[in-house]
């Protein structure tokens, strides 16, 4: 049986293979809870994956907790989110507790400012050739 509010897997960044892709080719935006990393994904919808590290926290209750918060504020947010992004989520700062309000908020901010730093890389990567009439023709001179 389905769960109408789960969080289903083709949701989630599950291979290596993604996840160092996203590290490798994204664009990062930092905020006071959170690190958003971000890269394409080719997808009509994001997807998620977490970064939440043993040296910061000992305690695997305390990490999960972090987890649990990143993962509802990205389901409850997944709809104000740019589409075909991959995003991982990095703690902030250490023995960060966050606030389910918060991070939503400050997920979707991040993740739009990743999106327009990606799109930024990506005209400067294509730059558009100049127009035909804008360069004069040998006969004209």
């Amino acid at each position: 049986m389905r769960r109408p509010l789960g969080f289903p897997r083709h949701f989630r960044l599950v291979r290596k293979a993604d996840f160092a892709r996203t590290y490798r080719d994204g664009r990062r935006a930092r905020g006071a809870l959170l690190l958003v990393v971000g890269a394409h994904n080719g997808l009509a919808h994001c997807r998620l994956g977490l970064s939440v590290g043993r040296r910061i926290w000992r305690g695997a209750v305390q990490r999960n907790r972090v987890r649990r918060i990143f993962r509802e504020a990205f389901r409850l947010s997944a709809s104000e989110l740019p589409v075909g992004l991959d995003l991982v989520l990095i703690p902030a700062a250490p023995k960060l507790v966050p606030g389910l309000a918060a991070t939503r908020e400050e997920l979707v901010k991040l993740a739009h400012k990743v999106a327009r730093r990606l799109a930024e890389a990506e005209a400067a990567r294509n730059p558009e050739p100049p127009a035909a009439e804008s360069i004069p023709s040998p006969e004209g001179l």
